[in-house]
């Protein structure tokens, strides 16, 4: 295990270092500067002279060739330096990112919960309900959930819920009164913003992991052991929760493992619907912006993040199953 965890730590450096240089050439290649970007958004009217571009892109350090400036870049990450937004009064990136986390890990975390244990139990209702006519009309719906893009359910939500019934809030994450409020009514102020959020955050996952339980208990209940249990008399209960469903977990657990990255990136455009203060926002404000910076440590992130639960669903998958053996 030791030696494998070693190679796939090597094989991720050199991963990340590809997907940040890559980003930063193609970032790089936009049009447009921060400078340039921001002037446009105060006063469109006016042009900066070819001098005053030069000495604003010294200031900012990008007077150097893209694959040079990377690697500059990459020589303050690796001393910890992710370095300063230029969009947002030259704070640093890791204080930006930081903030908006909590945002973001609310909405994720609570989505992820709420996929593993709605579809949990549906996964094996469907299994139990096999072939009936509720099975496939629960199943038919599922599908067409999966296959609904989130910003549209985000846009009928919005027009639903506040548009025609005025019962939530249409975005952001607190109300104008929030500071006036109570501690149990901030908390509400909050959950009322988060609801349709979490909502468009959840679906598609549990309409994935509520489909995935059922086709692989379906492929574990054809299994021997389990028509061996049946002859033994078990109970279709037990031979469900006891024998198949501790199968079924193994690639399971696996799939938790790889939702680690979606837990901080959340969703981009789901965040910028709903005006939700987390990174994912972040993430398209400052792609907007050309702020380089801000866009390269979010990326960094998220592609560690990848890694780690890539690596982190193998670790898991060899916990579970002892069968498993990394050499």
């Amino acid at each position: 295990m030791t030696s494998y965890l070693i190679r796939r730590l090597g094989i991720a450096v050199i991963t990340l270092v590809l997907i940040t240089f890559l980003v930063y050439g193609l970032i790089r290649a936009m049009p447009g500067t921060p400078a340039t970007n921001q002037l446009a958004v105060m006063d469109p009217s006016k042009q900066l002279s070819p001098e005053a571009i030069a000495r604003i892109n010294r200031l900012y350090g990008l007077d150097k060739p893209w694959y040079a400036a990377y690697f500059v870049w990459m020589k303050n990450v690796v001393v910890g330096d992710l370095g300063v937004s230029f969009t947002r009064n030259m704070r640093p990136v890791a204080e930006l990112i930081v903030e908006r986390a909590p945002a973001t890990l609310m909405l994720s975390a609570t989505s992820l919960a709420l996929a593993y244990l709605l579809s949990i139990p549906i996964g094996l209702w469907a299994t139990a309900q096999a072939n009936t006519v509720a099975e496939r009309t629960v199943s038919t719906v599922l599908y067409m959930l999966y296959s609904l893009p989130a910003f549209v359910a985000a846009l009928y939500l919005q027009l639903l819920l506040y548009v025609k019934l005025d019962w939530l809030p249409l975005y952001g994450m607190q109300s104008d009164a929030y500071e006036s409020l109570s501690p149990v009514g901030k908390a509400v102020d909050v959950l009322r913003h988060a609801v349709m959020p979490i909502a468009c955050f959840t679906y598609g996952n549990l309409a994935y992991y509520s489909r995935f339980i059922r086709a692989n208990m379906q492929e574990v209940v054809r299994q021997d052991y389990i028509r061996t249990a049946r002859a033994k008399g078990v109970g279709p209960r037990a031979i469900l929760w006891k024998h198949a469903f501790r199968n079924t977990m193994i690639p399971l657990v696996t799939l938790l493992g790889l939702s680690l990255p979606g837990l901080f990136s959340g969703a981009v455009i789901l965040e910028q619907i709903f005006q939700w203060p987390g990174m994912g926002r972040l993430y398209f404000e400052a792609i907007g912006q050309r702020d380089y910076n801000v866009i390269m440590g979010l990326t960094l992130m998220f592609s560690v993040l990848a890694l780690a639960g890539q690596l982190l669903a193998d670790i898991l998958y060899a916990v579970v199953d002892p069968r498993v053996t990394y050499g």
